[in-house]
């Protein structure tokens, strides 16, 4: 089984809704969840870049955006099929486009959850 890894944003709302969602889904247990706002958590990367944009760990490579979204979803059997289909360049390239998008606007809608 393919060891994975998410750190997340848990000061977010949104990061820790999506999160709380995927922990629902991923029954198997499959993907560690680490809350990267937490002090004291160690970071394989620069804590800043970690809550920034999305980030996972798949068998120890690094993945950062839609690429780590994909690895999440593909841990997840209902969301399995998702990941599958990212894993074409073009359907990533347009997931990571949407993804920039969305992390545009983060702030504003953190704004408000709060």
């Amino acid at each position: 089984m393919t060891k994975l890894t998410v750190w997340h944003d848990g000061s977010c709302p949104l990061c820790r809704r999506e999160i709380a969602l995927m922990r629902r889904l991923d029954r198997r247990g499959a993907i560690e969840f680490v809350d990267a706002s937490e002090p004291g958590t160690v970071c394989p990367t620069d804590r800043d870049a970690l809550l920034a944009r999305f980030h996972a760990s798949e068998d120890g490579r690094m993945l950062s955006g839609a690429e780590a979204f994909a690895a999440m979803w593909r841990a997840i059997p209902v969301l399995r099929p998702l990941g599958l289909v990212a894993k074409n360049a073009v359907v990533l390239a347009i997931l990571e486009r949407t993804y920039r998008g969305f992390l545009r606007v983060r702030p504003r809608l953190q704004a408000l959850m709060r």
